[in-house]
């Protein structure tokens, strides 16, 4: 009988679960999704290096996974609190009718679980279907054989979701179940009655608070934005975070007292329509959910931030890997270490490797009988020089000071790297980069860390000159040329001093570097050329002589492909749960409302206000409370994103604007979507 009568109590509220449905499913096949991947990764042909990389990914993934079930499971208790409030006449009149409320909560107890298995099952069939995407997306990430993609199920993933969401449903029957038992009858059927008064709160008071928040809030973002170099440590960085989340609170609850007052003034905008009913019921949801609503924007303005900076980071590391690795290998070999005996004894070299350090790289893979030129169909040869009379202090000169106090963490005592214009050239030429000419007398500098070049071309629009092996240069570029020399996958180049070629002393010859391509193209075949040199290490010869480092396109592309891929399905998975949570319980609060105001709407019907004004004030309401914490999150991003960028610039922030249209998507579809169901859902709630 109770089950019959759960069942139809669904079917006759279906539209009152609609976002309840939708919230659910959606987390069911987003959280099946994302620990769907290691099944799908399993079947993919890839590396082994690549393997251990997924490995972790996943790893991250399962810890994230149980923070993703903690706020899906406050977000269907809060969901069910809407659906019990929805329904506080009906279990007033079963109360009335002489059941009991043990009853009642079984009544309630069917229906949690019906809906949680139907949810579940819908959630997990529509999980199924994305997951075949992702296995697409993630084949492609990796640059898995896509000849070799079947339609995968992942049983550890379904069992997962189902033990997860059945321990997150198991509770809110609890809740349920406590929340009848502690309701009054007079409650339950006066409970719709109830109304929040619009107490109007003291303007100038209102006014004066806006004002001092919004000015806390601009130094707030001057600081994320503008002064990130006095956030040194953790509490230099909480401090702005608090002033915003401060800010943010106080300008809302300013918001809801001068929102219908400056409207009220406005007399022929107030009394145009429905205003002034509009205008009122938002006043007075404002006034009740100001806490609500800070949460709400400060999880939108994660969501943008996480979503934006880590789909900025994918497709600058992406992109970065063509232009900043463009041939196949570059080996690096230290000469001279006895002059810095110290320096390089701190990062573990021996003294037999310290000592017989005056070797080129083609000399060195000679002495372990491995010809490296053999595997080569090009290649170069350029050094690199180093000397303790030129480090940044010397470069700065005279804005030394200026800089010191801008930037105090840099190491000034740190020896600057210098190469010939010859040899510079050279690697340009084979990397397809700009070519340069220098005066006898002149220097420039290449860069491309941003922060770095900030701080050389302070000294360069000064036309601080430079003494360098008995000979005073002036800077020929008043800033520095964008370029590197060192293969990687971001702008890690904090400063070459390019020099004529007769400048150089030759004793100060710090490194050697090889860069060339392969003969052959193949990858699995440059895969064992690799195997083969890493395995020279085993060699006892490593001992007495230092093996040349390397880096190849093949190595940084497969760990730029892993990172990114942690980046972005960490960022996905994050941002789409905060995303989702917002706007359901901005959604399920205007459900609550509309079920509220139900009498108003019905009191305007009989003063004569047709259906469609009703409709238009209705769908106004409801899309001011979903924008005002929408808007005030877009403004927080903007700041935001350019504080995450500023710690990011390492990879760059060319891709920004792609990744900002794609997060503006997510917004569009998800927050979208629930505003409208939200508004379709109360417009029949307020037809009954």
């Amino acid at each position: 009988m109770l089950c019959k009568l759960s069942l139809k109590n669904i079917k006759k509220s279906i539209k009152d679960y609609a976002i309840y449905f939708f919230t659910l499913i959606l987390g069911v096949a987003i959280f099946y999704v994302f620990n769907a991947l290691e099944s799908q990764t399993v079947l993919m042909d890839v590396s082994s290096s690549t393997k251990d990389l997924i490995k972790l990914m996943m790893t991250m993934l399962s810890s994230v996974s149980v923070f993703v079930s903690f706020i899906l499971g406050f977000l269907i208790i809060y969901a069910s609190r809407f659906l019990i409030k929805r329904r506080n006449k009906e279990f007033g009149v079963y109360l009335t009718l002489g059941m009991s409320k043990r009853k009642i909560s079984m009544i309630l107890f069917f229906e949690t679980l019906f809906i949680g298995i139907l949810s579940l099952i819908v959630g997990l069939l529509v999980g199924v279907i994305l997951s075949q995407f992702m296995s697409l997306l993630v084949a492609s990430m990796f640059e898995a054989d896509l000849t070799k993609f079947t339609f995968v199920f992942s049983y550890s993933a379904c069992i997962k979701t189902i033990i997860y969401f059945s321990i997150m449903y198991l509770i809110v029957m609890i809740f349920n179940t406590f929340s009848v038992s502690k309701c009054k009858l007079i409650d339950l059927l006066q409970g719709a009655k109830k109304s929040e008064t619009v107490k109007l709160k003291n303007p100038v008071l209102c006014i004066l608070i806006f004002i001092i928040s919004c000015i806390v809030l601009a130094r707030a973002y001057y600081i994320a934005s503008f002064d990130t170099l006095s956030l040194q440590d953790a509490k230099d960085i909480i401090k702005p975070i608090l002033m915003g989340v401060v800010s943010t609170f106080f300008i809302f609850w300013s918001l809801s007292g001068l929102i219908l007052k400056f409207c009220q003034g406005k007399k022929k905008f107030y009394y145009k329509g429905l205003n002034s009913f509009t205008l009122r019921q938002f006043s007075s949801k404002i006034n009740t959910t100001v806490f609500g609503v800070t949460i709400i924007c400060l999880m939108l303005f994660v969501t943008i931030c996480l979503l934006s900076s880590c789909l900025t980071m994918k497709n600058s590391m992406n992109a970065n890997i063509k232009e900043l690795s463009p041939v196949d290998v570059m080996f690096t070999t230290n000469i001279n270490m006895e002059k810095y005996y110290d320096n390089f004894r701190n990062y573990g070299y021996n003294d037999n490797q310290i000592n017989n350090s005056h070797y080129k790289v083609k000399e060195m893979f000679n002495l372990f009988d491995f010809d490296i030129t053999s595997y080569l169909k090009d290649y170069i040869e350029v050094n690199t020089y180093a000397t303790p009379d030129l480090t940044m202090k010397h470069t700065l000169g005279s804005k030394l000071n200026q800089v010191r106090t801008s930037f105090p963490f840099l190491k000034y005592d740190t020896m600057e790297s210098i190469m010939k214009i010859s040899d510079y050239n050279k690697v340009a030429r084979f990397y397809g980069n700009e070519e340069y000419s220098l005066n006898s007398n002149e220097y420039m500098i290449v860069a491309d860390f941003k922060s770095m070049v900030e701080v050389r071309n302070i000294a360069l629009e000064n036309n601080e000159a430079i003494n360098l092996f008995g000979y005073t240069l002036k800077p020929k570029y008043d800033s520095c040329k964008d370029g590197f020399v060192e293969m990687s996958s971001n702008h890690i180049n904090t400063g070459i001093f390019i020099v004529p070629d007769n400048v150089i002393d030759e004793d100060y010859l710090i490194q050697n570097h090889l860069i060339g391509n392969y003969l052959t193209g193949d990858k699995d075949e440059i895969k064992e050329i690799e195997n083969n040199i890493n395995a020279l290490d085993k060699n006892p010869k490593s001992k007495e002589y230092l093996l040349p480092s390397g880096s190849t396109k093949l190595s940084i592309k497969e760990a730029t492909v892993g990172l990114t891929a942690m980046v972005t399905f960490i960022g996905l998975y994050l941002g789409i749960i905060f995303l989702i949570s917002s706007a359901a319980i901005l959604g399920l609060k205007e459900l609550s409302e509309s079920s509220d105001n139900k009498t108003r709407f019905n009191m305007l019907r009989k003063i004569g206000t047709d259906e469609a004004m009703i409709n238009k004030a209705l769908f106004r309401q409801i899309g001011i409370f979903f924008m005002l914490p929408l808007i005030l999150a877009i403004i927080h991003s903007a700041f935001g994103i350019k504080f995450a960028i500023s710690i990011l610039e390492v990879f760059g922030d060319e891709q920004l604007l792609p990744s900002i249209i794609m997060t503006s998507v997510f917004i569009i579809f998800i927050y979208g979507g629930y505003f409208l169901i939200t508004y379709y859902c109360s417009k029949n709630i307020i037809k009954e």
